[in-house]
């Protein structure tokens, strides 16, 4: 029996059918390996500085890719951006990872095939493959690129849209790469020290006072407290 299609698979469905939304069990012993083992692409190592823009393919549907439509659309991805922009000035980052296992039951149609099998009785089935559950607006595939690339980004957001089903939207995002912060206050935060660049990301800065500033404080009372003054003000 060949391949069954994974558009057989893609919506969600209750655990009691042959979706299961675990990759092993007790009765299903042996789920395959995913198709997908890469998911950071490009100049991984480039510090948050050097990325500032960002776009991210959003899910539109609850439904569950397979692991190779990922695998598709992160070579795709790529494929665009190194034939377009260069080597080294973008990162692809790939938020998807396909822990959800797929089962079939499958059956003959030959002549002769009620002795050959049980029918659908103990029908739980084999598994076949992996996919992931995505949830309406979570991140797919997102990109960080230089300033002066933006449309070639878009475009290679754009073609991977046909190798994952359902709906997916484009969306330049307003942070900073891949941090949290806005990009119009990121530098200024940067500036203050408040944050301190991480690789790809950042990191909160703390502020540690002195040991003896801590002991004159726990050891006075609350309403003598400079803390709680300042605070009550």
């Amino acid at each position: 029996m060949g391949h069954v299609p994974t558009s057989c698979y893609h919506y969600c469905k209750n655990s009691t059918n042959r979706n299961k939304s675990y990759p092993e069990s007790p009765f299903c012993r042996g789920a395959p390996d995913a198709k997908i083992h890469i998911f950071d692409l490009g100049r991984k190592k480039a510090k948050v500085n050097e990325f500032p823009p960002c776009g991210h393919m959003v899910r539109d549907e609850y439904e569950q890719p397979s692991s190779e439509a990922t695998e598709t659309a992160r070579v795709c991805a790529r494929k665009y951006v190194v034939n377009n922009c260069g080597k080294d000035i973008f990162h692809i980052r790939v938020w998807l990872y396909p822990f959800h296992g797929i089962h079939i039951n499958k059956m003959l149609s030959c002549a002769g095939a009620d002795r050959l099998q049980t029918g659908m009785q103990g029908a739980f089935g084999k598994p076949q493959g992996t996919v992931a559950r995505v949830h309406i607006g979570q991140f797919i595939n997102s990109i960080c690129r230089k300033l002066s690339n933006k449309e070639h980004v878009i475009e290679a957001l754009h073609r991977p849209k046909g190798k994952i089903p359902g709906r997916q939207k484009i969306h330049i995002s307003k942070k900073w790469g891949f941090t949290k912060f806005n990009a119009d206050e990121f530098e200024d935060i940067v500036a203050e020290k408040q944050l301190i660049p991480d690789g790809c990301g950042s990191k909160t800065s703390l502020i540690i006072a002195p040991l003896d500033r801590w002991r004159a404080l726990s050891s006075c009372e609350p309403r003598h407290c400079p803390l709680l003054i300042h605070a009550s003000q």
